[in-house]
């Protein structure tokens, strides 16, 4: 007869559920693309954190996620979705919400009701 229905739509589900959790666990494109914009000197040292893996000392700033120890985050960087976002962020800007409202006709804001001359 075959292989029973439902095993496929779990599957589908499982998957679905990452995406989502992934999603909202991360910093947006926008926020992660300033962080790497700043000097040195302006980015601030990872303070201990007991919740963090690996006491919050080994950090992806282009992933936004935190590693147990030093060879495991190494490991990470040879990963594709690192690479993926490294060369995203070395593109251009990401949009912004004025980018947003020009593109939708809604023109430059001018911080204020139109004035209507008669």
């Amino acid at each position: 007869m075959g292989k029973c229905p439902h095993r496929k739509v779990k599957k589908r589900r499982l998957s679905h559920k990452t995406a989502r959790r992934t999603k909202f666990e991360t910093k947006g494109d926008d926020t992660v693309y300033s962080e790497l914009r700043k000097p040195e000197a302006e980015k601030p040292v990872l303070p201990l954190d007991d919740d963090l893996p690996g006491m919050g000392q080994f950090y992806c700033l282009h992933c936004d996620r935190y590693f147990a120890n030093i060879s495991v985050r190494d490991d990470h960087f040879n990963t594709k979705k690192h690479k993926k976002r490294v060369k995203f962020m070395k593109g251009p800007a990401p949009h912004t919400q004025l980018d947003a409202d020009i593109a939708a006709g809604m023109g430059m804001p001018d911080n204020g009701p139109k004035l209507m001359v008669a």
